[in-house]
């Protein structure tokens, strides 16, 4: 059974509103298995609360099951009622004068509401007449993020302004994916968490008794298995055109970057492709990065890539090899790809994200010396080499007078020094930073003689994996 872990931050804001002593409307929304119905089932076990979850069923079965959650929850006997109006009325008219406060959980929404489209407008009318005057928190929930934003929080639904809070449900970082694996080395924990992402209901599926190529092989190379068609299934419920933007993130996994190297690779039109491309961006799964310092309305150096680590691994692993794979060459494409030197490589980019994610949580904690508004990374041209260079992460506050720096290196063995000092010649490239920090996270614990010169420098620090992942 999965585990209820981390978000503290979504419990902790919606206990705040639970305690207004006031109506409050809070959405919950986001994409399927982030876990929204564990975050508010464990947000409501020691409270009075009403959870009904709706189905992609008729609207009269869905009334139906409503009323007899209503009948259950305050042990009357209720006949169906005849309309919602009716429903959230009576739920309304209990919760009137009634000093201890009432949770209404309506998970799924949109399942109702598609069923029946006037229901956010009976919701909205109920509100205004009945609910305001109580101290209920309603929480409406749902998967559907599309419908979510538009039919809930967009100003043309029924129900906009009459929402207090929304929580964007989003991944789990590396860090509160660890506690999902417990007894597993933190270079493992990292393997993982780069291959199934910061969905909880990915990593429940992972067997501590398994090694990762196995536990790989059998969720994702197995015709069978539970991740080998699941892209396919989440863009299915979001999306139209699955066919058009499964071949645009093709084409950024295998390295295209610009809109138009991306409509070349996957055959979309130049002119669509930004659309898609739009698209995928509010669902989570592309980003667009530009070198750290440049405005992104601005900036023709951006490069857009995957996100969400689960789809770039499922993307550039799996989805080239799903023909070996339904025809019984599963096991041996796993075992080819976790041997690979192109995991490695893949590993090693997705680490930078992690040791990003490492600074923010130092900077959330003020641990960094000073309070860091800008995060992200660099590439151009080394003005001292006059060659193509990267800073890995970078970190600056607003004034950029503080700067912080990283190299991050997955690997076994690497050259220490030289990394030390190619990553103080690339901090060139940032002009006026005062006071600098350099960072260098490393997979393995680096030399003594490495940790003896950072003895002597404040402004040099060392993080290996397991240090990393101690936040």
């Amino acid at each position: 059974m999965e585990r209820f872990v981390g978000r503290k931050r979504e419990l902790s804001a919606l206990e705040q509103h639970f305690n207004t002593g006031r109506f409050e409307m809070v959405v919950v929304y986001g994409r399927r298995r982030l876990g929204k119905t564990m975050l508010l089932t464990e947000f409501a076990k020691d409270k009075r609360c009403l959870f009904f979850t709706a189905q992609e069923k008729s609207d009269t079965i869905n009334l139906a099951e409503f009323s007899s959650a209503i009948a259950s929850f305050f042990s009357m006997p209720i006949a169906p009622f005849a309309s919602w109006g009716d429903a959230l009325a009576f739920v309304g008219s209990r919760a009137v004068g009634d000093d201890a406060p009432l949770l209404l959980v309506f998970d799924e929404f949109p399942y109702a509401a598609k069923a029946n489209p006037g229901l956010p407008s009976i919701l909205q009318s109920t509100i205004d007449h009945k609910l305001l005057q109580t101290n209920m928190t309603l929480v409406l929930c749902g998967s559907n993020q599309g419908f979510m934003e538009s039919e809930v929080l967009g100003q043309k639904s029924p129900l906009y302004g009459r929402r207090t809070a929304q929580i964007e449900l989003k991944p789990f970082d590396c860090f509160d994916a660890r506690l999902m694996l417990p007894n597993t080395s933190p270079q493992e924990v990292i393997e993982y968490y780069v291959t199934f992402g910061g969905t909880p209901y990915y990593l429940a599926q992972i067997r501590p008794e398994e090694s990762y190529r196995q536990n790989v092989a059998r969720l994702f190379f197995d015709p069978y298995g539970l991740l080998f068609e699941e892209p396919q299934m989440l863009l299915r419920q979001e999306l139209n055109e699955t066919t058009l933007y499964t071949s645009i993130l093709d084409a950024v996994a295998s390295g295209a970057t610009k809109p138009r190297e991306i409509a070349d690779r996957s055959g979309v039109a130049q002119p669509s492709v930004g659309k898609y491309l739009q698209t995928l961006e509010g669902l989570g799964m592309v980003e667009r990065q530009v070198p750290f310092g440049e405005n992104p309305s601005r900036s023709r150096k951006g490069a857009y890539r995957l996100r969400d680590p689960f789809f770039a691994f499922w993307y550039r692993f799996v989805s080239p090899y799903t023909g070996a794979v339904e025809t019984g060459s599963g096991e041996a494409t796993a075992a080819q790809v976790v041997a690979g030197q192109a995991l490695d490589t893949y590993v090693g980019d997705r680490f930078e994200d992690i040791c990003l994610q490492w600074v923010e949580r130092q900077n959330a904690a003020g641990n960094l010396g000073f309070i860091a508004t800008t995060f992200g990374k660099w590439w151009g041209t080394d003005p001292v080499a006059r060659e193509r260079a990267d800073v890995d992460v970078v970190a600056s506050d607003a004034g950029r007078s503080n700067l912080l720096v990283g190299e991050c290196k997955w690997r076994n063995e690497f050259d220490e020094t030289e990394a030390l000092r190619l990553l103080a010649q690339r901090s060139d490239v940032f002009a006026g930073a005062a006071a600098r920090t350099y960072v260098l996270f490393s997979k393995y614990k680096v030399s003594e003689g490495t940790v003896a010169k950072a003895r002597g420098q404040e402004s040099l620090w060392l993080v290996d994996a397991a240090q990393t992942l101690e936040s």
